[in-house]
């Protein structure tokens, strides 16, 4: 079970869906919650029904033999070299039944590059962190990651990318080392084991990863969800509001994993409501409103009375 949520009809053995198809495409969708119910239903609960419940299984098998029987779904991505923009975003639309969410998004994050996407509530900003996940298809226009579409090349898109959300993403009833094991064959992580401990220590859950999830605290969720996405060395980070439930320690944590990201040469971009840590963090501020990028400036060319006095204006 995900987050209390019950799984679908899947066995990870057999790797079969109730819908018959049984893919590598089609079983990594269900992992990302990209699979729509049958009445279409992309909703947060519905994105959590995916794979992991048959993992557990009607038995209640979380064993480490159970994850290992987990398919491999990525093989090696080779990306071009020549790549200077990991993210490219052309155009881009999406519309909810007849009311527009986004209209027409046009944004390069390039490599080593932090971007902060700001705005009011309801401006776009986590559905376009969702069409970049592959959790939400687009309406028209293209998303590019690493020179991959994200409709066409959607399987090697999802293997570059790594996602905090408002949805943690984990399941209750393994344990914080089960949850990153099972992430790790999922991903075909060199090392798991390794890469694992290495993340449980650096985000503080060493002496908890024995523990479920369903006894950990907010922060704690969420420190486990940031090492769930920095296990496969992910390009690029897409962060929504990613400092949620989390103590001044953890702000610290995750300003220095993202300095980290940084460093290594991959890009972010990530929503918030403090515009002070926008300018501390990011490289680029972005500001949407009414799904349109209506602002756009170097941080070094801002200071935070100029930065609050342009999104009051805009947000008001």
């Amino acid at each position: 079970m995900m987050n209390g949520q019950p799984p679908p009809s899947i066995t990870v053995g057999t790797r079969f869906i109730a819908s018959g198809d049984s893919s590598p495409e089609m079983v990594q969708k269900s992992l990302l919650g990209s699979v729509i119910g049958r009445q279409g239903d992309s909703s947060p609960k519905m994105v959590q029904k995916s794979l992991l419940g048959s993992v557990i299984g009607q038995q209640g098998d979380s064993s480490p033999d159970a994850i290992n029987r987990v398919p491999t779904l990525n093989r090696a991505i080779h990306v071009p070299k020549n790549i200077t923009a990991p993210v490219e975003i052309r155009d881009l639309k999406k519309s909810f039944v007849l009311k527009p969410v986004l209209r027409g998004i046009n944004l390069d994050v390039r490599q080593g590059e932090c971007v902060a996407l700001l705005g009011a509530n309801g401006t776009g900003k986590t559905t376009l962190l969702r069409i970049m996940a592959g959790l939400t298809k687009p309406g028209t226009g293209t998303v590019s990651i690493a020179g991959f579409d994200s409709v066409r090349d959607a399987q090697q898109v999802r293997g570059l990318i790594g996602l905090v959300a408002h949805q943690p993403y984990l399941y209750e009833e393994l344990t914080a080392l089960e949850n990153l094991l099972f992430f790790a064959r999922m991903y075909a992580v060199k090392h798991a084991q390794e890469r694992a401990h290495s993340l449980l220590q650096r985000v503080g859950l060493e002496r908890r990863m024995r523990e479920r999830v369903n006894t950990f605290s907010r922060g704690q969720v969420q420190r486990l969800a940031w090492a769930r996405a920095l296990l496969h060395s992910p390009r690029v980070l897409l962060l929504d509001e990613p400092d949620t439930g989390l103590d001044q320690q953890g702000h610290e944590l995750i300003d220095a994993l993202l300095n980290e990201h940084t460093l290594q040469g991959g890009c972010t971009l990530f929503t918030t409501h403090q515009l002070e840590r926008a300018l501390r963090l990011a490289d680029r501020v972005v500001i949407l409103s009414a799904g349109r990028i209506v602002f756009e400036r170097e941080t070094t060319k801002l200071d935070p009375d100029t930065l609050q006095n342009i999104y009051q204006r805009i947000t008001q």
